[in-house]
């Protein structure tokens, strides 16, 4: 295998991760117990220059005898499919999911035997199809697909593998909350030599879910050519995520590099992913032979590595920087539950404004700390005036889960010019703690500043404590209020 071991196990690193991630929801356990120092680093940093540590309830080397589904959701398992069933005319199937000889190999097959779905599949503008059949004749061609049970925010993916010998994919990619990334979509042996993917070629994309959500949905796209065939053998296949980049390897080598810079609000890797591994049909590239098959699409492994952090709300940088919404990954995810759903659930929740304060405070895109979107308070102007005592954003309740201690909470604040709210407080609210950010009015206009203060909890967060973001009326001039916007909200434990 061609990675390399790394065996380190330092007291500052140890002690670094001790502090550096924050508590899950509801319950005790921390990023820190699933985050563990890496046996392996990514094939482009072997000598881990980069300080990542492995994410291992992510993370799967495939040495078992069966799939792990602690792990991954098998789709079609117990007739369950999350999303979809596959890209007709193929269709996903438990049974072509194996583990064996230190690998993962989704098999695509010829089952004219097999009962498919009555029912057609349609892809945008790539047209209908039905399974188990293509214009009227005969198609039944099963495959596989896996999708992990957590999602992740930011770090590096990696995995080693080789796609099957025929017109079918083997694609590497990842969805979250109005996004979608193909690392890689690859095809052995597509039967037009034309197309977008080639038997020696390598194409990456990212998507934008985002309602209307209508294809054409990509962003932005990378084609390699690559000095061989991706059926003949394992090749190492990596995507480091950042905040506002991504950067794409193969077999250690860096490719390409997308930023923030290059596509702006275009910039779609926001919030939490999870993982897919498949085989899929493109007949847009042909269909695969009878003859050709079974194929595997064979991983070795499969990596995600991050970087600890400070911020005990780190996992759900995303939602405290208003991008998306907060993950209560100890539910399952709806089935039905698309990249496009604003719907609350027990998996995902958002921001809470009630009817009065959605006058005055809402997510906006386009003026942003980080990310794409921040909270804006829209003010008023002239002949206007606050209508209410106060408004207020909360987050759901069980959100926050802060042990008793001394913090430092923090958070970006964008004000425009004019008579500003003189003061923004934020509250935690079981149990109740206030903490008051005052003289605003004397803060340098038009430009993110950071406001800190220092708290000290003497008790733990409640099961079901929130945040609270309130402006009260008492602080705000009669007339004409500017805007002001809020991003990045972080608490970091205080050292001593």
């Amino acid at each position: 295998m061609n990675y390399y071991k790394i065996y380190s196990f330092t007291l500052l690193l140890g002690v670094f991760l001790f502090i550096s991630c924050g508590p899950e929801k509801h319950d005790n356990k921390t990023t820190k117990d699933t985050i563990t120092e890496s046996l392996y680093y990514p094939f482009s940093d072997s000598e881990n220059k980069g300080g990542w540590v492995l994410n291992e309830e992510i993370s799967d080397e495939f040495e078992g005898a069966s799939i792990d589904t602690t792990k991954w959701f098998v789709e079609g398992l117990n007739g369950d499919y999350y999303i979809w069933k596959g890209r007709a005319p193929s269709q996903f199937v438990s049974h072509n999911v194996r583990v064996e000889d230190g690998k993962l190999k989704l098999r695509t097959n010829w089952e004219p035997d097999y009962d498919f779905f009555e029912e057609s599949y349609t892809d945008g503008n790539m047209g209908t199809s039905k399974y188990g059949e293509y214009k009227g004749e005969p198609m039944p061609i099963t495959t596989a697909a896996v999708v992990s049970k957590k999602r992740f925010l930011n770090g590096y993916m990696e995995v080693k593998s080789k796609v099957g010998n025929a017109a079918i994919t083997g694609a590497f990619w990842a969805i979250g909350y109005e996004q979608e990334l193909d690392v890689y979509e690859l095809m052995g042996n597509p039967k037009n030599k034309k197309g977008n993917i080639r038997e020696d070629s390598y194409l990456a994309t990212a998507h934008d879910w985002s309602p209307p959500a209508e294809r054409p949905t990509n962003v932005f796209q990378h084609t390699e050519d690559l000095p061989f065939r991706t059926a003949d053998e394992f090749h190492v296949y990596g995507a480091e995520w950042g905040e506002d980049f991504l950067k794409l390897f193969i077999d250690g080598k860096l490719v390409h590099h997308f930023t923030q810079d290059d596509v702006g609000l275009d910039w779609v890797l926001n919030n939490p992913m999870e993982i897919w591994l498949d085989s899929e049909i493109f007949f847009w590239l042909g269909l695969p032979h009878k003859e050709e098959l079974p194929v595997d699409f064979e991983i070795e492994y499969m990596r995600v590595w991050q970087k600890p952090s400070d911020n005990l709300l780190a996992k759900d940088r995303a939602f405290y920087g208003f991008e998306g919404p907060i993950l209560f990954e100890e539910n399952p995810r709806p089935l039905t539950m698309v990249p496009e759903d604003s719907k609350p659930n027990d998996y995902q929740k958002f921001w809470l404004i009630d009817d009065v304060s959605k006058k005055y405070f809402s997510i906006v895109e386009g003026q942003y700390a980080s990310g794409v979107e921040s909270l804006q308070f829209a003010g008023y102007g002239k002949n206007e005036n606050f209508e209410v005592e106060k408004a207020a954003v909360l987050t759901p309740e069980g959100a926050i889960n802060i042990p008793a201690g001394e913090y430092t909470f923090s958070m970006k604040v964008w004000l425009d010019q004019g008579r500003i709210a003189d003061k923004i407080y934020v509250s935690f609210e079981n149990p109740k703690l206030e903490i008051e950010f005052k003289d605003l009015s004397k803060l340098e206009r038009r430009q993110w500043i950071t406001l800190e203060s220092t708290i000290s909890k003497t008790e733990a967060s409640a099961k079901n404590d929130q945040l609270k973001i309130e402006i009260r009326k008492e602080d705000l001039p009669k007339d004409k209020a500017p805007k002001l916007f809020i991003d990045d909200i972080a608490i970091k434990k205080t050292i001593k």
